[in-house]
This record gives structure tokens, sequence and C-alpha cells, in this order.
């Protein structure tokens, strides 16, 4: 899902994988636990976590964003698809967004 997008970086820390693009952090994939952490809007955090506390849970803010962390066992491909999207697209620069305006279609491959 993750590598659908441009211009990714992977790297590790401990016991977690982090993404990035352009040296702007988007994600984080906890193993153990099952779960990523996503870059949102303050207001899709805030929506994510009171309409599903049981799939989302708030992470921190920073710099006017709010991070959830996503339960996978909680979450379909297709939502989990357009929340890493949007994760990206916060991150991204311009051009590259500009370039692919919308979540690739994976969920059906």
């Amino acid at each position: 899902m993750v590598d659908a997008l441009a211009d990714v970086q992977r790297g590790k820390g401990g016991e977690y994988e982090t993404f990035g693009v352009r040296g702007k952090r988007f994600g984080y994939y906890w193993p153990r636990t099952r779960t990523v952490g996503l870059k949102q809007l303050l207001s899709e955090q805030q929506a994510l976590v009171s309409e599903r506390p049981e799939v989302f849970e708030e992470q921190f803010t920073a710099g006017g964003f709010g991070w959830v962390v996503v339960h996978l066992e909680g979450i379909e491909a297709d939502e989990l698809s357009e929340l890493v999207y949007e994760a990206w697209r916060l991150s991204a620069p311009e051009e590259l967004v500009a370039a692919q305006p919308a979540p690739p279609r994976w969920a059906s491959r």
C-alpha cells in the first residue's frame, strides 16, 4: 500500500518501521501490536477516534496535525488505503500530490 505512493522512504526504528516522503514522516508500523500511526488533520483525528474508538486512538498532535493509531484488525483495506494516502498527501510536496491526486486503487490487488 505504501509502496504504491511516490517517493516513499522506509526506515527502521527499534520495534517499528517508519514511512516518509522527502524527509517528512507520515506513518509508522508496529508489527508486534498490529497497528499503524498515521498523520491526519486534527479534525480527522478527532472524528475517527470519536466515531470508532475500538479501531482508532489518539497518538499525539504536532505542528497542527493529529496522529492517529489504527488497529489493523478493525479496518478494511480500502479505508486504510485512503488514510495512508491522506497521511502521505499531508507530507508530500505539491508536485508529487499533483502527479498522484487520488489514492491508488490497491484494495482489489
